[in-house]
């Protein structure tokens, strides 16, 4: 009965650290992006909330924009409508 009872309690402790540490245990991967992810055409200034580059371990190069309505899309870095926004967001003249 006791080590009924001491495995028992091994379990239950164990099911509580790793709902204590859950998010440890997601991927990374979830900020990276994938070739059916990527969308091809030019979004307007307008409806940008912000963007980042994907970490350098995701397999593809890539930025995540995030819309003003919350959606996030992956655009290609290279797309020149996006390195034309890049440019006018990060002039001098930009922030005034």
């Amino acid at each position: 009965m006791k080590v009924f009872s001491l495995a028992l309690l091994t379990l239950l402790l164990v099911d509580l650290w790793i709902g204590s540490q859950g998010v440890s245990f997601r991927s990374p991967y979830g900020t990276c992006c994938y070739r059916e992810m990527f969308i091809r055409q030019k979004i307007p200034a307008s409806l940008i909330r912000s963007y980042q580059n994907t970490p350098s371990y995701c397999s593809r190069k890539a930025v995540r924009v995030e819309l003003l309505k919350g959606k996030k899309f992956c655009v290609d870095p290279e797309e020149s409508w996006f390195q034309q926004y890049q440019r006018q967001k990060e002039s001098p003249s930009a922030s005034t």
